[in-house]
């Protein structure tokens, strides 16, 4: 009887989402396992990319989306076409879907209230300390994957799970207004590749 019993008992704890007060620590652990694990999340890489702007996950009739191939560094390195792109907010969401702004030492992450997006059952992370002004990710709970960012004026929702060399991530993003609950910006990766160094030529400003 007790074999059967486990398992039940880790499903409930693993959909059960996190009370007011738990250890941080424990959520942190359980997101980084869904995708692989501390050691397997990306720092430096190469990316390809698909995108547009606009309210429709299409763009609109006669625009075709842009395409383009990006460098990044954790936390905010970001080359295109050889250049460093400055300051670029972006990089952050970068920064954060790939989850190491939840490791890094000047982070400090609480436990947000639970919430619900497009029907999926999320626990959160409320991260500051490292970006301001605070941002808030949000995991769900059936597989603890990252479903949305909330931060600044906008959120972010994230799908389409893919894998590379041990980690996973979400292929596709869609960014929102808050304030009229509008998208206005769909992006896809189109390929992706672990690096160990930044390509040579490349430099921070």
């Amino acid at each position: 009887m007790l074999r059967f019993l486990i398992p039940l008992l880790a499903l409930l704890i693993t959909s059960a989402g996190f009370a007011e007060g738990t250890d941080p620590k424990t959520a942190i652990a359980r997101v980084l396992s869904a995708v692989g694990g501390e050691d397997k999340l990306l720092k430096i890489f190469r990316i390809g990319e698909i995108f547009h702007f606009g309210d429709k996950p299409e763009p609109p009739e006669g625009k075709t989306r842009s395409t383009r191939e990006s460098v990044l560094e954790m936390p905010d390195g970001w080359w295109l076409k050889g250049a460093e792109r400055g300051d670029e907010p972006a990089k952050y969401d970068v920064w954060a879907w790939t989850l190491g702004i939840l490791v890094d030492p000047a982070s400090k992450v609480e436990v947000a209230p639970d919430f619900t997006d497009e029907g999926v059952d999320c626990f959160g992370l409320k991260v500051s300390g490292s970006i301001t002004p605070a941002m808030t990710l949000f995991f769900d709970k059936q597989t603890s994957l990252l479903k949305r960012i909330d931060w600044r004026s906008d959120y972010y929702r994230f799908s389409d799970w893919k894998e590379h060399d041990g980690v996973k991530y979400a292929s596709r993003t869609i960014l929102f207004k808050i304030k009229d609950d509008k998208p206005w910006f769909f992006h896809e990766i189109t390929s992706i590749e672990r690096l160990t160094a930044l390509p040579e030529g490349l430099k921070r400003p």
